[in-house]
């Protein structure tokens, strides 16, 4: 499929484009926000690249950037609104092991609420993983990262002490 049947397929394309009505909240030349059609608590909000990109991984460094730039200025729009939200959570779902539905990457900035119903998005009891099988994952990840071809991100993990920390 072509890029330009893909976004004439993507429901965030069309909104993009002006094709599908939204609430627009904010836009510039690369991200629109809007309001959440099926919101998990009022003022939930997407910040959505224009580009088409169908997760992280067809996102450019600078959009990627920005989107998380516009999702920070909109939690901190949300904390001074009106609408009386006590707390944030900042959501990006990429592939469908991950709950992603809308495949046009976007973040969610979702407001809080005391008795909102929602509880913690991750249990907040867990297990705790053995230092070996983290310090083996770490490994794996800095391993990635040098594929990836971003030097930035692979100086940092050189510089990290290669997963020796025991946090």
């Amino acid at each position: 499929m072509t890029d330009g049947a893909v976004a004439d397929e993507c429901v965030f394309c069309a909104v993009v484009a002006r094709r599908a009505e939204a609430s627009i909240v904010v836009e510039d030349e690369t991200v629109v926000v809007w309001m959440d059609l099926n919101p998990v608590t009022h003022g939930h909000l997407l910040v959505v690249p224009r580009r088409h990109a169908a997760g992280l991984e067809d996102l450019d460094p600078a959009t990627s950037a920005h989107v998380w730039s516009v999702g920070h200025d909109m939690a901190r729009a949300l904390r001074r609104s009106s609408l009386g939200c006590r707390g944030i959570n900042v959501l990006v779902c990429d592939g469908e092991a991950a709950a992603q539905t809308v495949f046009h990457l976007h973040l969610h900035v979702i407001p809080r609420y005391p008795g909102d119903g929602l509880g913690a998005p991750f249990p907040v009891e867990t297990h705790e993983r053995p230092k070996a099988l983290r310090d083996a994952d770490a490994q794996a990840i800095r391993a990635a990262l040098g594929s990836t071809g971003d030097v930035a991100h692979s100086d940092a993990a050189r510089r990290s002490g290669h997963g020796s920390q025991d946090v």
